[in-house]
């Protein structure tokens, strides 16, 4: 069981790190061609996209709903832990990826 708790964290934290370096990077390219500025708009879209990313990884609001309920109602804990960690390794994607930003572009996303 832990091997699959492990693979998914890992999934998790690449799928959120690349929906926000892609989005980020693609919606730059859209900020270019209408004549916007394409690195300032890179903050503004990574800022925009970090929930999303966290919700595309995790696979839904829904299934993370349904985790919790089963975890506290039926008293089975460890898909509480689980959902708690993929949740988390989740965030540390986004987390990784704003950090990415900040390295290449020399500013803070906030």
């Amino acid at each position: 069981m832990e091997e699959r708790l492990i693979v998914s964290m890992i999934q998790c934290f690449f799928i959120a790190f690349g929906v926000i370096v892609g989005g980020t990077l693609i919606g730059s390219i859209g900020s270019f061609l209408t004549g916007e500025a394409p690195l300032t708009s890179m903050f503004r879209i990574a800022k925009g996209l970090r929930i999303w990313a966290i919700v595309a990884a995790i696979g839904g609001t829904f299934d993370a709903i349904s985790n919790f309920e089963k975890g506290i109602y039926d008293g089975s804990t460890f898909d509480l832990f689980k959902q708690v960690m993929i949740i988390v390794s989740a965030m540390g994607g986004v987390q990784a990826a704003l950090l990415l930003f900040e390295f290449l572009l020399g500013e803070e996303v906030t």
